[in-house]
């Protein structure tokens, strides 16, 4: 046991050792040469604003680090989208905070920017969340403007929701700090409170190379669009400000003399640590994914004072659903059992599978959840549902379409962990990102797909090899292999963690250790969005 648990303590210890190493390469953005000039005029960069924004020692929960790796290589690459996004305490209150990182190429907007920005907007809307903008950006990446500008999704949605924003009372705070140009003009103006530092910042719907051309005016970019223009003759900005520090002075300001908002009334006691070392964690996780282990042993090591109050542990046990509290907050847990189970009728049930009896179960708490306004956490684990003859006899597709209708018309707020495997429907059923969980986050270990590598591969591979023996081509053995090593490849690199949250189909990679805090930030910001939805699950199968 020890050999074993110094064995999966190693592997995950290098995966977050390779985690932190991706987080500081992310957060150089454009690289050490272009921070240094940036940092020349005088300004601070976009992490150093948030930096300076946040009350000192509080909590932090970035979102979207990634966003972008490993895209637009021919473009020479988007780090973490051109754009740093925070979930943060500013004077005691939790907000949202969207930077543009002006080291990237300008701060221009890449498709992956617009996705980031609604991103963060949506966890201001879902939550009603004030949200802060730090802009300094070129505006839209021109060479690809077709992937950014006119869709329902793309740039323009941004503006759409300051206004309703605006319209659900959200407060709304810009600080231009640098270049604010053409539509992304709309974004700081639309705000409740438009800030300007003085020689840094400017606003115009064009500048003065497009002036020239389209009307045939010569004028310099300060002159047409900068601090004094519109802070003493168009009134456009309400504050003027000599350096990024006094702005950002005014943005806490600001918020120091906020009214206090409703609250949701999700039950939190005083936080207490686990009674079981956090840190067995990275032990007891098997390094070999296919290895059955008890998800109850993570589960105590997550929760205050490793206490947890089972619902049904006799029957589904593939399934593990059961109330804690984490960081103090009252939750509904529902998690992948990866160790095999034996039924009370002789079958055995393989870990990380969802069956009839374990969607059943976890449909009725998921409901019962939502009676008692317990919000909910899934912690991912699974293969997907159970198949064959048997299951289909038994109508395990009634049974999950059960589960999926109670957990995507939740009304309490849900938070997914992608602890291990997250395939197909298993991903689905336990709350993937299509299901709106308000935060979703991923281990090092997570891997994120339709279907395992291994079944994947070797279901293309078939699929390529009967469309060459249709064309009446054989293919050698060495040959075939060689394809399966390909296929799997490029699928291995698509289960990657990194893949998922540099396409934003999750909010971070994140440490394990670090799995408390993350869900506690999130129910706290939950907790600003009363319920205001009755839950129904409509026409529910049975």
């Amino acid at each position: 046991m020890n050999l074993e648990f110094n064995k999966n303590e190693d592997s995950i210890k290098q995966l977050t050792f390779q985690l932190s190493q991706r987080l500081k390469r992310v957060q150089l953005g454009g690289g050490e040469k272009r921070l240094a000039a940036h940092k020349a005029k005088g300004k601070l960069t976009a992490r150093e604003r948030i930096e300076y924004l946040v009350d000192k020692g509080s909590a932090t929960v970035e979102i979207g680090a990634f966003a972008g790796e490993g895209m637009y290589k021919e473009e020479g690459g988007c780090p973490s989208g051109g754009v740093v996004v925070v979930i943060g305490w500013v004077q005691g209150r939790q907000c949202v905070i969207v930077a543009n990182d002006a080291t990237v190429k300008a701060g221009a907007w890449f498709p992956i920017t617009a996705k980031k920005n609604l991103r963060a907007q949506e966890i201001s809307i879902e939550n009603k969340l004030p949200i802060i903008y730090l802009v300094d950006s070129a505006g839209v990446y021109l060479p690809m403007q077709d992937e950014i500008f006119p869709d329902k999704e793309h740039f323009g949605r941004i503006f759409r929701n300051n206004a309703v924003m605006s319209s659900m009372g959200i407060v709304q705070l810009a600080a231009i700090m640098g270049p604010c140009v053409a539509g992304g003009a709309y974004l700081p103006i639309m705000s409740d409170e438009a800030m300007i530092v003085d020689g840094t910042g400017s606003v115009f719907l064009a500048g003065s190379y497009l002036v020239k051309s389209a009307i045939g005016e010569t004028i310099d970019n300060e002159t047409l669009g900068g601090a004094t223009t519109h802070s003493e003759i168009s009134g456009v900005t309400d504050y003027k400000f000599a350096t990024d520090e006094e702005c950002l002075d005014h943005i806490r300001n600001i918020f120091d003399k906020l009214g206090a908002s409703p609250t949701a009334g999700f039950s939190r006691k005083a936080p207490v640590a686990p009674a079981k070392d956090e840190k067995e964690i990275l032990g007891l996780l098997p390094s070999d994914r296919v290895k059955p282990y008890d998800m109850m042993d993570i589960i105590e090591r997550l929760v205050d004072n490793s206490e947890f109050e089972p619902y049904k542990d006799l029957y589904g046990q593939t399934l593990i659903c059961g109330l804690a509290r984490i960081d103090g907050w009252a939750v509904g847990i529902v998690a992948n059992q990866r160790k095999i189970v034996k039924t009370k009728k002789g079958a055995m049930q393989m870990g990380g599978v969802i069956y009839s009896d374990s969607a059943d179960k976890a449909a009725r708490f998921i409901m019962n959840c939502n009676q008692k306004k317990i919000p909910l956490v899934f912690l991912h684990d699974v293969s997907g549902f159970m198949v064959g003859s048997q299951s289909e006899h038994g109508g395990i597709i009634k049974d999950g379409a059960k589960m999926v209708n109670a957990m995507a018309n939740s009304v309490v707020p849900k938070f997914s962990v992608i602890i291990g495997n997250s395939y197909g429907a298993g991903n689905y059923a336990m709350c993937g990102k299509a299901y709106d969980p308000r935060l979703i986050v991923a281990w090092p270990t997570a891997q994120l797909a339709v279907m395992s590598g291994a079944a994947a591969a070797n279901t293309l591979l078939q699929i390529q090899v009967a469309s060459l023996k249709a064309k009446g081509e054989e293919i050698t053995p060495e040959a075939e292999k060689e394809l399966l090593d390909r296929i799997k490849a490029r699928y291995e690199e698509q289960l990657s963690p990194y893949y998922a949250a540099a396409r934003l189909w999750v909010d971070a990679v994140i440490d394990p250790l670090e799995t408390r805090k993350v869900i506690s930030e999130g129910i706290s910001m939950a907790n600003h969005a009363p319920i205001e939805k009755q839950y129904n699950v409509g026409v529910i199968q049975v």
